[in-house]
């Protein structure tokens, strides 16, 4: 296994907060997958863990290089958690398009969050 690339992020979640309350599903349904909304819906305060996802999938362009340009959208970026509860990454889309001119074969993701910050970093990594 070999690093390619990496990405941090913060984000305050009053930020998020602030934008999801103007904007509410149109933000979310922008922003995140189905899936990724089925398991911040199952939490009392959601932005906490909505902001965690928005930071996580900044540090993911981070390591593409890319920023928003060309055809990269949000939800070529889907983070779900496995039964251990580790955060995964799969990627679509343009963003896979991306990785796989890089030789990043996955992207290895930690994001935590407190009331009031969420940060996120990636690890692009090539077999």
């Amino acid at each position: 296994m070999r690093i390619v690339a990496t990405g941090i992020d913060l984000i305050e979640c009053k930020r998020i907060r602030d934008v999801w309350q103007r904007h509410g599903d149109r933000l979310t349904d922008r922003l995140l997958t189905p899936a990724e909304m089925e398991y911040i819906r199952r939490h009392r305060d959601v932005v906490p863990r909505l902001a965690g996802r928005f930071a996580a999938k900044e540090a993911i362009l981070k390591v593409l290089g890319t920023g928003w340009r060309g055809r990269i959208a949000w939800r070529d970026m889907e983070i779900l958690n496995d039964v251990s509860g580790q955060p995964c990454v799969t990627l679509t889309g343009e963003c896979r398009a991306v990785a796989k001119r890089l030789g990043i074969s996955s992207i290895l993701i930690s994001i935590t969050h407190t009331e009031d910050y969420a940060a996120a970093t990636a690890i692009g990594v090539a077999d």
